[in-house]
């Protein structure tokens, strides 16, 4: 595999990755007033290559974050118990949109990569029918 191959496949595999994370952190923002939601992650793995290279960027296992489930006090819910308090979510909405405007910038970065790799391909074509 050339090396213009390679990095259009390092890139387009990040640019993959990253919009997994948008799709967990909107599903995140979208039940944060869900009762019983537990946040949605996934970490980043690299996947390697022959060699022990690494050849591309995945999204690891979704996993549950194991933190308190928020308690409401609202006594007329249907799923309050006798104290009037009942399990919310535990999605914070500021980490859920400063995580958002991380992997947007991660992906317009790695869009970025991508175009810069195909532009050197692009040039490198035309030097050679010359």
């Amino acid at each position: 595999m050339s090396e213009f191959s390679r990095s259009l496949a390092v890139t387009t595999s990040g640019l993959e990755a990253q919009a997994q994370r948008l799709r967990l952190l909107s599903e995140n923002i979208s039940n944060a007033d869900t009762p019983g939601y537990r946040r949605k992650t996934a970490s980043f793995e690299a996947a390697l290559g022959s060699g022990g290279t690494v050849s591309d960027v995945r999204t690891g296992p979704v996993r549950l974050d194991r933190t308190e489930l928020e308690r409401v006090f609202d006594p007329g819910h249907p799923l309050a118990d006798e104290s009037g308090h009942y399990d919310g979510s535990n999605v914070n909405l500021i980490i859920e949109i400063a995580d958002a405007r991380e992997a947007q910038r991660s992906y317009e970065a790695n869009l970025k990569m991508f175009e810069q790799a195909r532009q050197m391909s692009s040039s490198l074509m035309e030097l050679l029918r010359r």
